[in-house]
């Protein structure tokens, strides 16, 4: 028994709309979940700025506050020139940009940059009628 292209196509429709459906549901109580905590957070950090501690244990649970420091540019042409100059890569996060490395490749089809991979595979795309 084979099953016809047309009957899995909209099955397939059936199961993406359950799945977005569900989906906002969860996103939905989620983010309540998400803006509750951090109310709560907040107070516990207000708590230990209060009282100058850094942790409190309780009957229910330690908890406790660090510093979580976030480092960005504004001006990457400097910043680029800067870890040229102090030669610290490092610096730079190890991954590609893939559209990027596609234009480039498009643009230069006779240039392979030394050590690039690349894998393809085909997709499915499924679109309702109209």
């Amino acid at each position: 028994m084979t099953v016809s292209v047309e009957k899995l196509t909209s099955v397939y429709l059936k199961i993406k709309a359950k799945r977005s459906e569900i989906k906002a549901e969860f996103d939905e109580q989620d983010n309540r979940l998400k803006e509750q905590q951090a109310l709560i957070k907040q107070a516990l950090l207000d708590h230990c700025k209060e009282h100058n501690v850094e942790s409190v244990k309780t009957a229910a649970g330690t908890f406790y506050r660090t510093v979580k420091t976030k480092y960005w540019t504004n001006d990457w042409e400097s910043m680029h020139a800067f870890i040229i100059e102090n030669k610290v890569p490092e610096f730079l996060t190890k991954s590609l940009n893939q559209s990027n490395v596609k234009q480039y490749l498009e643009e230069n089809p006779d240039v392979i940059p030394p050590g690039l991979n690349t894998s393809s595979e085909y997709e499915i795309g499924v679109r309702k009628s109209k």
